[in-house]
This record gives structure tokens, C-alpha cells and sequence, in this order.
């Protein structure tokens, strides 16, 4: 036998993260493990929802951490796929999400395994996930983003029609609001105006920055650029000139889909993103 292989280090783990601020369930699953081992588990699983926004390699670096200490535990393998999937790792994600809808038999990731075909350059097996059985048993929200992703499938396909009606859905028009809307709304807005219909793409943006109160999108600068005028940072202008002409030319390019990571993929990727 050749010489043991060292296990890579494992990325440090504020004292202040327990395990305990994990969901019941998944604390449940994790009762298979000894007792130290399911306290580090845990730690990392919470490190990957603190860092999954901010820094998606930082949180997929806790996710392979866990999956080495708890490779057959179906909430970490998920855990691994979602960190994969944000950090722009398209084939890594694609396989621990199947891999954790095998062991879980759930299949409301649905919407972030056809994205990542679509990272993987395979609109059209994406379009076959989002038409299988599984997707008919998706709830609301999981079945709006499927839809997101369908949208921007057609439209990888040249589709632009087709993705205009992919996302005609009845929560598209709803008086109610809810986590999704902004996002449905901003979709809407990019499959138009990839269409060609910018004034009916305007007024969706409109709408979307209207219920974004979370900033998940970048609303606001897509009705602006359309709209040819130029938003001023306050913020980033402290101490500056920050009384410039609002109505001057598009300040620089605005930027694609809001849910955009690190890694290559179709420049609105993140439609499915949790």
C-alpha cells in the first residue's frame, strides 16, 4: 500500500457558528453521525448559507468540507450542489443535485439542475428536465423559477417568442406579491426586450424595481438605461460631486441578470437561484 493520503484542511469556522441556527430537518439527518462529527457537519453547512451570496468559493469550500466528513447525508450533498451551482461549477453541481434528489427523493432543485445544463451548454436537456413528471409536483415558487429557467433556455435556443410565453404565468399578473415576484417580473422584462419590445420591457422593469424592496435585481438601473438617464450612487459618491445631471447619458453598462456568479455560464444564469 502506498503512502495515506492527507485529508485537504478544512476552511476555519467562526466560534460564534454552533450548527444549532440549522433547520430541524436537516439537524435531523445529521443524527447518523457521531456527535462531534454532526457539531462540524452542521458548522459548515451554516457557513455555506452565510457566504453563499457573497462568496460562492468560500461557501463551496465549506460544502466539500462537510461532504467528506457526511458524503451520504442527503441535505449535505444538496448543500454541495447549490454551493457548486452559485459558484459557477456547472457539471460539480448537476451531479450532487441528482446525486441528493436520488437519496432524498425530492426533486424541488429541479429549476437549478436544468440552469446548470444551461451552463453546461444544453438548453434543450434543460427544457426535458423542466417537462418531466417531477416538475408537475413542484410547489408555486419552485415551479416560477423552473419557468425562469425555461424563459432563458428558449432564448439561448433563439427561441424569443417562446420565451416571452414561458413566463405568462398567473402569478405574473397577481395582486399579491411574493419573494418571486420581482425576479418573474425581471424575467418577463429581459425575454421582451430580447424580442425586440423595449417599451413593453420598460414597464416590467418598472414593476420589478417597484417590488424589489430586497434588491435582488437591478431594476432600477435597467429602467434607467432604458429610460437613457444615469443613477448616482450617493454611497459610493461620499465626499464627491454627487449632484450630477440625472439626465445625461447611461452611465456605463448596466448589468445582466442580477443573480449572476463567478464562472462562465449564459449571462442570465441565476434565474433558479434559492
Amino acid at each position: 500500500m502506498g503512502p495515506r493520503r492527507e485529508a485537504p484542511a478544512e476552511p476555519a469556522v467562526p466560534a460564534d457558528v454552533t450548527g444549532a441556527e440549522l433547520d430541524r430537518s436537516v439537524r435531523a439527518q445529521l443524527r447518523s453521525l457521531s456527535k462531534a462529527n454532526a457539531e462540524m457537519v452542521g458548522r459548515h453547512l451554516v457557513m455555506i448559507g452565510r457566504l453563499l451570496q457573497e462568496d460562492p468559493h468560500a461557501a463551496y469550500a465549506h460544502a466539500m468540507a462537510a461532504q467528506r466528513r457526511a458524503g451520504r447525508i442527503a441535505a449535505v450533498r444538496e448543500a454541495v450542489g447549490v454551493a457548486a451551482y452559485h459558484a459557477g461549477l456547472w457539471a460539480e453541481a448537476l451531479s450532487e443535485l441528482r446525486a441528493a434528489r436520488r437519496m432524498s427523493g425530492s426533486s424541488h432543485l429541479l429549476a437549478l439542475m436544468a440552469d446548470a445544463e444551461r451552463g453546461l451548454g444544453r438548453p434543450e436537456r434543460a427544457l426535458e428536465l423542466a417537462a418531466s413528471p417531477e416538475a408537475r409536483g413542484l410547489a408555486t415558487a419552485e415551479r416560477v423559477e423552473l419557468a425562469l429557467v425555461v424563459s432563458g433556455a428558449r432564448r439561448d435556443l433563439g427561441q424569443l417568442d417562446a420565451a416571452v410565453l414561458a413566463l405568462q404565468l398567473p402569478e405574473l399578473t397577481a395582486t399579491a406579491t411574493h419573494a418571486f415576484t420581482p425576479r418573474l417580473s425581471y424575467g418577463y422584462a429581459e425575454a421582451l426586450l430580447a424580442a425586440g419590445r423595449e417599451d413593453d420591457a420598460l414597464g416590467w422593469f418598472a414593476r420589478a424595481a417597484d417590488t424589489d424592496h430586497d434588491g435582488v435585481t437591478d431594476a432600477d438601473e435597467r429602467v434607467a438605461e432604458l429610460r437613457g438617464l444615469q443613477i448616482v450612487d450617493l454611497l459610493d459618491d461620499a465626499g464627491g460631486d454627487a449632484g450630477g445631471d440625472a439626465g445625461g447619458d447611461a452611465g456605463g453598462d448596466a448589468e445582466g441578470d442580477a443573480g449572476e456568479t463567478d464562472g462562465e455560464g449564459p449571462d442570465d444564469r441565476g434565474e433558479a437561484r434559492i
